[in-house]
């Protein structure tokens, strides 16, 4: 498999578990507990039904948590949250045609409910329509203006249409509004965080310039050994860029720039950064 497809669908949703690297599917909140728990004795059966539906989809049964959302679909058709979790569930199946079948009908119930917006735009990114990603990224944004997830997907986009300067700068905001955003397993509700980029070495590169323009050196130096480890020969320039400048004295940061890598001396055509 080429480096230009290495993060191709199906793992398309990528999730740093451990030691930022452990890759898993799309993300959404698990339950605090199960149906059975003591703590749910107070809900009502609607809530039960929704919390079961919940439940299924932490197991990964994503048919019976279809199943299971359609119930209660019937006698509320247009309840955003729902269609936009079946859609969640038909993405995780592979399923792209329902699944954006499941989001419009969540957005047209709701036009200001930006996790459906933004899970939209993942399916259009899949596609690799860099553009219409955007723009739905964008909308997405200005519904909610303060999560991370969704400057990242931007970044992400902006990065898949050649975009540079405009992918490092929302990298940027995603990161000032979690700096523990590349290492989360799960995130807040059913919006999908996408982890896609058509050339890894690159994007690991302009994520530790992300992380070094905040100060975070052992960030830095993680994602710059990424960089350096999947192809980017343009890596060295960490030495003589002034992003780095805050971070590049550190041992982590020079330890990476002073370990040759495996193909060294290759023949491999240097990228822009």
């Amino acid at each position: 498999m080429s480096r230009s497809t290495l993060f191709a669908v199906p793992l398309a949703l990528l999730f740093i578990t451990t030691s930022y690297a452990q890759q898993t599917p799309v993300s959404y909140t698990k339950p605090a507990q199960d149906a059975s728990s003591s703590g749910t004795s107070s809900m009502t059966a609607r809530q039960m039904a929704e919390l079961q539906g919940d439940i299924l989809m932490a197991r990964k049964e994503y048919p019976s948590a279809v199943n299971a959302y359609s119930k209660i679909i019937e006698s509320e058709p247009k309840n955003a949250q729902l269609l936009n979790k079946v859609g969640v569930a038909y993405q995780q199946l592979g399923d792209l045609k329902r699944a954006e079948r499941y989001y419009k009908k969540s957005i047209h119930s709701d036009k200001s409910y930006a996790s459906a917006i933004n899970n939209y735009g993942t399916i259009e990114y899949e596609r690799k329509h860099y553009g219409k990603a955007i723009t739905e990224y964008k909308k997405a944004v200005q519904y909610h203006t303060d999560l991370a997830t969704i400057y990242s997907n931007l970044g992400y986009a902006y990065f898949g249409n050649k975009e540079y300067t405009l992918a490092m700068s929302t990298f940027a905001k995603a990161l000032a509004l979690d700096p523990h955003l590349f290492e989360k397993k799960s995130e807040n509700g059913s919006i999908i965080q996408q982890r896609e980029a058509t050339d890894p070495g690159m994007f690991y590169f302009f994520v530790a310039k992300a992380y070094a323009q905040n100060g975070d050196a052992e960030r830095a130096a993680h994602y710059l050994k990424m960089a350096r480890d999947n192809g980017y020969i343009g890596f060295m320039t960490a030495q003589t860029d002034v992003t780095f400048a805050r971070v590049i004295k550190d041992p982590r940061v020079q330890e990476v720039l002073q370990t040759p890598p495996s193909y060294a001396g290759s023949s491999k055509k240097q990228e822009s950064n």
